[in-house]
């Protein structure tokens, strides 16, 4: 999968920033965004590869973090 993202003009001519769609491939993303701005108008689009990493801030890396922290740790425990 890939992560396209695409800066907008809507057919008021309203200007939207950072629209993400997951997609396999370009045609379908667009076909995405296209469902839900109908005759936009692309001004940009970026694509990303997802390679199946964990997302640097999950739940379990936050909370190791937040374990690890010298702030939370009372003086005199580990």
């Amino acid at each position: 999968m890939f992560k396209f993202g695409f800066n907008i003009r809507t057919r008021s001519g309203q200007k939207v920033d950072n629209i993400v769609i997951m997609a396999r491939d370009f045609d379908e993303a667009e076909r995405r965004l296209r469902q839900m701005y109908n005759q936009c108008e692309i001004l940009n689009r970026l694509e990303t590869s997802t390679d199946g990493r964990r997302s640097p801030l999950d739940l379990d890396s936050l909370i190791g973090m937040i374990a690890r922290h010298p702030s939370v740790h009372k003086p005199g425990t580990q």
